[in-house]
């Protein structure tokens, strides 16, 4: 059952206005990140290491959790118009597989826009002419970057079930982004949900979770989170009056 209910978000999203938000807003930060490397290239020496963190500046912390918010918000957007959850919950599939395939449905959303930013990082450095991209860094980042964006969506479909407002989650996204750069710069971007992205992504590279053996203590984080946002939204949607 679970597999026809990803087949049904499949198809609700195959000719969705969200996928302009997928192509073009990874653009922006690409470009504004890129333009900012060449502007600073004295200074910012480390070649595809200083790239990325000027892409992830721009990305991380505005663009992405926009995205994420969209992507979700969407995701909820038939079932919060009209009272459309009466019709969903009377269908023969448990309420739990029913959240869960909306989860995995932005899941997988998050995965193909992480790819994507890799893609529009590794070309922009090409055309500012870097060589020998460091690929298993660059999927290493993109591994972990999906993983610590996969609270920010467990959080945004918990939310955006909640509430009915298409702009609001969203809204809170975006503060949440802005929020993990602050406790990115207090030294706490390890524990705070909406950090976990940037942290994952070594967006502003000091943090070098390599380094200080971290990456199994931030795997566990992540999973934490995501397993507490995925059961609130169980439990929440086995308990909604239809």
């Amino acid at each position: 059952m679970l597999l026809k209910l990803l087949k049904a978000e499949r198809m609700k999203l195959k000719r969705s206005p969200v996928w302009l938000a997928f192509l073009l807003m990874p653009v922006i930060p690409a470009a504004l990140g890129t333009a900012n490397y060449l502007y600073q290239k004295e200074v910012l020496t480390r070649e595809w290491l200083s790239l990325w963190t000027q892409h992830t500046l721009f990305t991380d912390y505005f663009f992405l959790p926009i995205m994420l918010g969209i992507y979700c918000a969407y995701i909820m957007r038939l079932e919060n118009a009209n009272n459309n959850w009466n019709k969903v919950f009377t269908m023969p599939a448990g309420r739990s597989s029913v959240f869960l395939a909306k989860l995995l449905t932005a899941a997988m959303m998050l995965l193909f826009s992480m790819i994507w930013i890799c893609a529009l990082f590794v070309i922009s450095g090409y055309m500012a002419g870097l060589t020998d991209p460091p690929w298993l860094t660059i999927a290493q980042w993109c591994v972990f970057g999906t993983l610590g964006g996969m609270v920010t969506v467990a959080i945004q479909i918990f939310i955006s079930m909640n509430i009915k407002s298409f702009a609001l989650p969203i809204g809170i996204s975006f503060a949440g982004g802005l929020s993990g750069l602050g406790f990115l710069a207090k030294n706490m971007g390890h524990i705070w949900p909406y950090s976990l992205m940037s942290y994952g992504m070594n967006s502003n590279a000091p943090q070098k979770i390599a380094e200080s053996g971290g990456y199994v203590q931030f795997a566990a984080v992540c999973v934490v989170y995501i397993a507490i946002f995925t059961a609130l939204g169980a439990v929440t949607a086995a308990r909604r009056d239809i």
